[in-house]
């Protein structure tokens, strides 16, 4: 498992797939959420706007990331 340390105390699902190198752009953020690709905490997720908080587990082809926050 990897983590992805952030400044502010969220970050939107679309974005942190594409900062965590999941994904090339938020294109294909947006078309992975959409087809359901993407769990978050164990659940598929299908809104790109989901916020993540310290402590969220995605997982998206076999990777998986652990948000935190300050």
């Amino acid at each position: 498992m990897e983590f992805l340390f952030l400044k502010d105390d969220f970050i939107k699902l679309g974005q942190a797939l594409k900062a965590a190198g999941l994904v090339e752009s938020g294109v294909e953020a947006k078309f992975a959420v959409q087809d359901g690709l993407v769990q978050v905490n164990g659940v598929t997720e299908t809104q790109r706007g989901k916020k993540l908080v310290d402590g969220d587990i995605v997982t998206f082809e076999g990777q998986t990331i652990q948000i935190k926050c300050p």
